[in-house]
């Protein structure tokens, strides 16, 4: 559950083409993906805000929220849970 959302919207804002369909939630981000760089999680708080209708506050992002596809799809649903 959100997994294609988070999917969609990491291959879109990162702009990662094709290369997008082979992430899964094992797939290491922070550090593994160049195009994740500081402003790219920017851009990719305000897309998952937008998209899921919540907001984040600073305190709550950390490096394991953006270690692995499946640790931020968590991060939402956490979020839509909160």
């Amino acid at each position: 559950m959100y997994l294609e959302e988070v999917k969609t919207i990491l291959t879109d804002v990162l702009s990662l083409g094709a290369a997008g369909a082979t992430l899964d939630e094992h797939s290491a981000l922070l550090g593994s993906i160049p195009e994740l760089d500081s402003m790219a999680v920017v851009q990719l708080i305000g897309a998952l805000e937008d998209q899921f209708g919540f907001s984040v506050d600073d305190d709550e992002i950390s490096a394991a929220t953006f270690a692995t596809v499946g640790s931020l799809v968590a991060f939402v649903k956490y979020k839509l849970t909160a």
